[in-house]
């Protein structure tokens, strides 16, 4: 399924730019210190009172991006802490009442703008401060008063914050929903946004199915089975952090190869479907030069290899469970995520002659053939490519003869 109004955008902007940020950057411990360290209310509360990023720049955050060759941004407006960086009106606990005292999301809404750059925002439905969010101590909750709970009450409390993040921002291209523990429906939610912004997609963690599914940290290349290699049958939006242990800042975190994350970029929009790669800025609103190195080398493999992801592309069976294929005109596209023990690949079944066969991440010529080679699972006439070398996920470009 593909969509055909106004959110066509997101089969063409492919890869994005996930940033968790937020009061908890200051502590340098992890996005929800609240929750999983059993932090105080009241010592999480001197958290906003330090919070003054003097060196954010988000025309730093959106050149990093492009750099990358990412082509959207989702921005954390409002996590499970519950604190909003935005000017809103229906709570104090704003990034207003802060030492910085300036509407982000307005300002980083104001960047992306400037470059036609589209900008989807995250928006949490466990809220760990609304005294009306009926926080019961499951899955990324606290436990706060039951005699204040009222889901009514909170669900219309979201509807107009999010009425204020559709209205005072230019166009959005998104609500990325998170973590409806309750799984509470509101068919009206989406009515509203879809009025205000029909270019937004809505995800599907949100008070209804949604428009794509949201796969998080899900890529194990080893432990990959052939079903993996499928193309995904509905819209799909995969999402990973640069870090092991957290999303939002975390003081000396573990930090993935770009080698890793490089093979699940290629596996997802191989599959045709979306890919946000998450970085934490830290206190001040940078995002940590480790963490940019690592956006800047999945960007170099990406840039010579991009041709090789179009969403016109029809999936192709081959028998080595390592490769997934796609075939747009007389291109046949094939990747190789999940490693090579040797320097070819025989890409039965097909038994198609070629006129070329070439490796996008050099722009070498690759050696082909088309002849009998008895492999110890049988043997047949199929198509054969030689010669490849040993690069972070090999990508062939292979020109069919008609």
């Amino acid at each position: 399924m593909r969509f055909t109004d106004e959110r066509k955008w997101f089969h063409e902007k492919r890869f994005g730019m996930f940033v968790h940020w937020g009061v908890y950057a200051v502590a340098g411990v992890h996005e929800q210190i609240w929750w999983r360290y059993g932090m105080a209310a009241s010592e999480y509360a001197k958290l906003p009172p330090q919070f003054h990023p003097r060196a954010f720049d988000p025309e730093q955050w959106l050149d990093l991006a492009q750099e990358a060759g990412m082509e959207y941004l989702v921005f954390t407006t409002k996590h499970h802490d519950g604190f909003c960086l935005w000017d809103t009106a229906e709570t104090d606990w704003n990034v207003m009442h802060t030492p910085y005292g300036k509407d982000i999301v307005g300002m980083l809404a104001e960047a992306c703008h400037r470059r036609n750059f589209p900008l989807e925002l995250y928006y949490s439905c466990v809220d760990w401060h609304h005294p009306a969010y009926p926080n019961q101590g499951r899955h990324h909750e606290i436990q706060t008063d039951p005699t204040r709970h009222n889901m009514e009450e909170y669900v219309a409390f979201v509807k107009r914050q999010i009425r204020e993040l559709c209205t005072n921002y230019g166009t959005i291209h998104g609500i990325w929903w998170d973590m409806n523990v309750d799984r509470v429906r509101e068919p009206s939610m989406r009515e509203m946004i879809r009025e205000l912004q029909p270019c937004a997609i809505l995800n599907n963690r949100g008070y209804d199915e949604g428009d794509y599914t949201t796969p998080e940290r899900e890529f194990d290349p080893e432990h990959a089975s052939p079903e993996s290699h499928n193309a995904f049958e509905k819209p799909t939006e995969a999402c990973q952090s640069v870090m092991v242990n957290s999303w939002g800042y975390r003081r000396g975190d573990d930090l993935h190869y770009p080698s890793y994350l490089i093979r699940s970029l290629d596996s997802n929009l191989a599959r045709q479907g979306n890919y946000l790669l998450n970085v934490g800025p830290d206190a001040d609103g940078r995002i940590p030069g480790e963490q940019a190195s690592i956006l800047r080398t999945v960007g170099n493999w990406l840039r010579p290899v991009r041709q090789a992801f179009p969403m016109t592309g029809v999936p192709v069976a081959l028998e080595d469970p390592r490769l997934i294929a796609l075939r747009d005109g007389e291109h046949l596209y094939v990747h190789c995520p999940f490693g090579l023990n040797a320097d070819f690949v025989s890409l039965a079944p097909l038994c198609n002659k070629a006129r070329s066969a070439t490796l996008l991440n050099t722009g070498d010529a690759l050696r082909f053939s088309n002849e009998e080679v008895p492999y110890h699972i049988g043997q047949g006439h199929f198509l054969r490519i030689q010669g490849i070398p040993e690069v972070p996920s090999p990508v062939l470009d292979i020109i069919l003869e008609p």
